[in-house]
């Protein structure tokens, strides 16, 4: 099944005549030996270095939105309230997903977009579109590049969901796509605008941590409740669902989610921009949970039994990564095991140390700072970002408000002819970890070597600029925030 879609989406991207022979082998490529690497190779050179690359100001910025399943429905809402984003097209499989995003549309009185619906090529007639300079991707995995691709070699920017790529081949191609067509490729990575990794990223940015020595992230999530959660609208082909791929993506043997917890820690240690991550090596669990979880469920729903003989996952994965610079980052991800929620957030520097969960605090030395020097420590610390946009994003909401100031972001961005915060180097580098992390558990923790996306740029990168430079004229649309909640108001 997942060969036959992959097939499917090489011959309608060749035959509307957007991919090379290079991009074909990123969809099609099986690669047992080291992840990625196949017939493909990347350019020796780089093209043109995106790292502060600015694309041209736009006073407007025309957004299409390909996948309006949970995460596109709540992106297609919070822009709907930026000021200078017009949602222009809608782009889903299913009628009711975007009758739906235009429902939302026109209660907060905007006007209705075009519409994209059919077949899984569908992305393809909204990427030619001349109404469109944005494409925001929120689709299930496998289509995140095909629709990336699709939109820079139309001369649209891409705004991918995590992760990006999934294989070493479709990282390139994001990489030598987007410095070739010198459109932007932005990792919508949420995570990076929580308010306590922008203080603790601001405070890196002022000494406070002096040098950083170690940093942790994970994503520890119990997903019983959303791997087993049968889709009302899927149908079954050939005895099995065509879009459950919640419980198919759960028998790769590799951490398919590192991003959440390995986004915040490379922007504080300037991954990519003065420092890049050299080697990796991963280890696994046994699945204790998944496999037994099916069984049960089969017992109830004759259905899940398609799944009792999957060789699932294991619980926990951990991935331990060296820096060029010295440093290192351990990152976590399990999504089975009945434990709460954490993406740890830990930096540890030779000054200061930072924790967020399970119990948010900052240290020095052995001394656990108090109530009051905490606040004092957010007065002074508190980026401009979160300043400006903060408690708007607080009472728009979407993961506590980071969704917000990430799509403001990137809109004020864009509008003001603003380098991107996160470019395609850090969506390869962060998505990497996938096929890097699978490699190394077949082959018994064996460490092996992170491409170098920037192919030596790295060394002079600047690091990333949180202050808002030259920006932050991008407002809120007063009106459509009330209509859409009658009890907020705004100061």
């Amino acid at each position: 099944m997942e060969r036959d879609r992959r097939n499917f989406i090489k011959t309608s991207l060749l035959g509307a005549g957007v991919l090379s022979s290079g991009v074909m082998q990123a969809i099609t490529g099986d690669f047992q030996s080291r992840p990625g690497f196949s017939d493909f190779q990347p350019a020796t050179d780089q093209a043109f270095n995106m790292c502060g690359y600015a694309a041209p100001k736009m006073k407007k910025v025309r957004i299409g939105f390909v996948g309006i399943g949970d995460r596109g429905a709540g992106a297609v809402e919070r822009m709907a309230l930026i000021e200078g984003a017009e949602i222009t097209a809608l782009c889903d499989i299913r009628q009711d997903a975007v009758d739906g995003a235009q429902q939302l549309l026109k209660k907060v009185g905007l006007p209705k977009a075009m519409e994209f619906v059919g077949g899984d090529d569908e992305f393809l007639n909204l990427c030619v579109s001349d109404k469109v300079d944005l494409v925001y991707i929120a689709t299930p995995w496998e289509f995140h590049v095909p629709v990336a691709l699709a939109a820079m070699e139309n001369d649209k920017h891409a705004a991918v969901e995590v992760p990006s790529a999934k294989t070493l081949d479709e990282c390139w191609q994001l990489v030598e796509t987007s410095e070739r067509t010198r459109k932007h490729c932005i990792i919508l990575e949420n995570c990076c605008y929580d308010f306590f990794e922008l203080l603790t990223l601001n405070m890196v940015r002022h000494g406070v941590f002096g040098e950083l020595i170690h940093g942790e992230g994970a994503y520890i999530h119990d997903l019983d409740y959303w791997l087993f959660n049968k889709p009302q609208d899927d149908k079954l082909v050939d005895g099995a669902y065509t879009r459950w791929w919640r419980i198919w993506e759960n028998e790769k043997k590799a951490n398919v989610y590192p991003t959440h917890g390995l986004g915040p820690i490379c922007q504080a240690m300037n991954i990519n921009r003065g420092d890049k991550m050299d080697y990796l090596t991963a280890i696994m669990s046994k699945d204790f949970t998944l496999q037994s979880r099916i069984r049960e469920l089969a017992q109830e729903d004759p259905v899940y039994e398609q799944f009792t003989g999957l060789d699932m996952r294991g619980n926990m994965d951990i991935q331990l990564i060296k820096t060029h610079l010295g440093r290192t980052i351990m990152i976590q991800h399990d999504v089975s095991s009945p434990r709460p929620y954490s993406r740890i957030h830990l930096l540890s520097g030779t000054k200061c140390f930072a924790q967020k969960w399970p119990r948010q605090h900052i240290a020095f030395g052995h001394k656990v700072v108090s109530e009051d020097e905490m606040a004092a420590i957010e007065e002074q610390y508190t980026p401009e970002i979160v300043r400006r946009v903060g408690e708007i994003a607080k009472s728009v909401g979407g993961h506590g408000g980071m969704d917000f100031i990430m799509d403001w972001r990137l809109i004020d961005n864009l509008r003001n002819g603003l380098p991107m915060d996160m470019d395609v180097y850090d969506a390869a580098a962060w998505s990497c970890v996938t096929p890097l992390s699978e490699w190394s558990i077949s082959n018994n923790s064996q460490p092996i070597d992170v491409p170098d996306f920037t192919r030596g740029a790295w060394k002079t990168n600047a690091p990333l600029d949180t202050r808002v430079f030259d920006g932050g004229t991008t407002k809120v649309r007063e009106k459509a925030i009330k209509k859409l909640n009658g009890q907020l108001e705004l100061q």
